[in-house]
């Protein structure tokens, strides 16, 4: 209550110098003076509505200003973690001027069909170097599919990028079973997964890439870094290119 005194003495205030009447500086308002600039404020604000919209643009403008600075301080505080990965892994151009990081879950949806996305960026521009991060957050069977995803990957570096999208690409739910069927087709068979699976260096890597994702405020798949911007959700190849253009245009995902 007293905020809300407190609030409308000010805008009061603030309507009464706009039109000229004098304004004075006042700590206290006894009850009739407090019923009286209430009233005045809840006149101006039902003849002018609109007042209370940009109000509330405004707020939504500055939070999501906040969260974009934030974000952008996560970034670089974590950068290390987000664009590092182990040698032979990154799809695209291992050089390339551009880095986009993909984190995803095996058993999303969206993802799925963000895989499109991925591959037509990758053939359309032969500078973009593209990470994939695992975060297997919907569920136990994320998790098998992701331990063996991760075994493979250190045994054949060079074939993870056609194992993630077979079995991102297969139907039904993607758990170990799946996995290491679809790891047999590409010749690497349960017996040499297991002990690597095992390893503390696969739990590991999946608390690792899930600590970066929380520092990042990532809360779903698919998700996006680029540059110094989390692109949060499916955002489509349209967005990834201009995010991308823009990189190489002024040093950020946005100019």
């Amino acid at each position: 209550m007293a905020f809300r005194r407190t609030a409308a003495a000010a805008l009061a205030l603030a309507l009464l110098s706009t039109t000229g009447a004098p304004a004075v500086a006042q700590d206290k308002f006894d009850g009739d003076q407090t019923k009286e600039i209430e009233a005045i404020v809840r006149n101006y604000l039902v003849t002018h509505p609109e007042v209370l919209v940009e109000a509330i643009n405004a707020l939504e403008a500055k939070r999501t200003a906040e969260a974009a600075a934030s974000q952008k301080q996560a970034v670089a505080e974590n950068a290390e973690a987000i664009f590092s990965t182990p040698e032979g892994t990154a799809l695209g151009n291992p050089e390339g001027d551009v880095t986009v990081v993909e984190f995803f879950d095996y058993n999303c949806g969206y993802c799925k069909h963000a895989l499109t996305d991925m591959d037509a960026l990758l053939k359309s521009d032969p500078n973009v170097r593209f990470i994939l991060k695992e975060i297997p957050v919907l569920g136990p069977q994320s998790i098998e599919a992701s331990r063996v995803s991760l075994a493979f990957r250190k045994l054949k570096p060079e074939l993870y990028g056609d194992f993630h999208r077979k079995l991102l690409a297969s139907r039904g739910a993607a758990d170990e079973k799946r996995a290491m069927a679809v790891a047999a087709e590409f010749g690497v068979d349960e017996a040499a997964l297991r002990p690597v699976m095992a390893s503390a260096e696969i739990a590991a890597d999946i608390a690792k890439d899930n600590e970066v994702a929380t520092a990042l405020g990532v809360n779903g798949t698919p998700s996006y870094v680029v540059e110094d911007q989390v692109l949060a959700g499916a955002v489509g190849i349209d967005n990834l290119e201009a995010a991308i253009a823009n990189v190489r245009s002024c040093g950020s995902a946005t100019c």
